[in-house]
């Protein structure tokens, strides 16, 4: 992430909440609150900020994406009401990989691949949420479980589960069609010994996490009440779906990071900017920091004001990812290019080298690849055919059309469709 990306601090105050709900009244009313284990406790621990949680992330990209953001705006919120977060980044368990909501084996990265995006983690975690004494924790399960002795932890942990009760869980009852590893099918077990270390070495007394990882954490939850005699307690939030029941987070060129490197301000920015009706005040509620009566009032507003919403979900959430500055550029960006009135300055960028260049020209479709118009040489030739792509605002009807070094001296936009954009520069 670049150094200007930073989470506002601006925020509503725990004590302005309005008519002076209670955090957990809160997190209700956005909609955040999917299962929990023992309401009553829950709601004591964490509207008294006595709540040590702990939410983890498995390091399977070197970025953290929307469905991170999620659980990091969650971890802020509760720190604002005085409960410790701990961040529990899953170097170990990551050389396993999660099998909840997957169709197949997740591929295995090597230490190094996963040590590596640890770091990409920590890195961005530190811009949400504030880490030190007495404040948050970062801790890695590498530390425990890269050791662990197979035939010592079978003992003390895979003596207390049921593998009976472990195939009812949704994870593995979605997976036995198409064939479960042992490697996934122990996955269970390695997250309910994260909840059993982290009760004993930090205090933690809470999980939370995505709804599709109820059975994880339940196993944990037990693991300490047969092991220590303790009660732990555990809620899951719900899922980001749009309103079809799809996960939000995914575009036709992959995930929407954090990272701006892998997905720009500006397209962070039209993401929010493009989602559905429908959608619009719900993602108001769960992830922005707004207060409850403004977003209750836009429940009133229909058709433009609508797309003032949405303006308002893209500012907002993009100023908590990359900054106000960032927000702002991308917003003044979108709205040039809407008003047909095309400005570079704020715009997407990307960078043709020379080693892209075969015998001193690169075709148009290997352009729109590269610069992230197209998710494939195939995509970008539909592109093409369809009379959706231009260049300087002359449209390009020809697959073959190539351009030299010189072609990027100057300025060179690339446009498909109506509201992607691109300026490119050579090096």
């Amino acid at each position: 992430m670049g150094e200007d990306c930073i989470i506002r601090t601006d925020f509503v105050a725990p004590e302005t909440r309005r008519n002076e709900m209670t955090l957990y009244d809160e997190l209700v009313a956005r909609g955040l609150i999917a299962q929990l284990t023992d309401e009553e406790r829950i709601k004591d621990l964490i509207n008294h900020g006595r709540a040590t949680f702990y939410i983890g992330f498995d390091p399977t990209a070197d970025s953290l994406h929307v469905g991170h953001f999620m659980a990091l705006t969650l971890m802020k919120r509760l720190q604002m009401g005085g409960n410790r977060p701990i961040a529990l980044i899953g170097g170990g368990t990551a050389m396993i990989g999660d099998p909840s909501g997957r169709t197949d084996l997740r591929s295995m990265m090597t230490v190094e691949q996963i040590d590596h995006n640890c770091e990409c983690f920590k890195k961005q975690m530190s811009r949400f949420i504030e880490f030190g004494e007495d404040k948050a924790l970062m801790v890695n399960n590498a530390d425990w479980l890269r050791n662990l002795n197979f035939l010592d932890f079978m003992r003390e942990v895979g003596a207390h589960f049921s593998v009976n009760d472990m195939l009812r869980a949704r994870a593995y009852v979605n997976r036995m069609e198409r064939g479960l590893s042992f490697l996934e099918f122990s996955y269970m077990l390695m997250q309910a010994y994260d909840f059993y270390k982290l009760y004993q070495e930090y205090g933690c007394n809470m999980e939370f996490g995505g709804d599709d990882q109820w059975s994880n954490m339940l196993a944990g939850t037990e693991l300490i009440r047969k092991k220590l005699g303790e009660d732990a307690a555990a809620m899951t939030i719900n899922l980001l779906l749009k309103h079809d029941g799809t996960k939000m987070g995914k575009t036709a060129g992959g995930a929407v990071w954090l990272d701006p490197g892998k997905t720009s301000p500006y397209d962070f920015f039209q993401y929010w900017r493009n989602v559905d009706d429908a959608d619009v005040l719900k993602f108001l509620r769960m992830m922005t920091f707004l207060p409850l009566e403004q977003i209750d009032e836009m429940d009133r507003w229909e058709g433009a004001q609508l797309n003032e919403a949405k303006r308002i979900l893209a500012h907002e959430l993009t100023a908590m990812v990359h900054g106000e500055e960032e927000a702002d550029k991308a917003q003044e960006a979108a709205k040039s290019l809407f008003a047909g009135g095309v400005s570079s300055d704020n715009m997407p960028q990307a960078v043709v080298r020379e080693e892209d260049f075969k015998e001193g020209e690169i075709d148009i479709l290997s352009v729109l690849v590269l610069c992230g118009l197209a998710q494939s040489r195939s995509d970008a030739r539909r592109a093409v055919e369809q009379g959706g792509v231009s260049v300087n605002g002359d449209k390009v009807t020809d697959i073959h059309t190539s351009y030299r070094p010189s072609d990027f001296a100057e300025e060179f936009l690339l446009r498909r469709g109506k509201k992607k954009y691109c300026k490119i520069t050579s090096r």
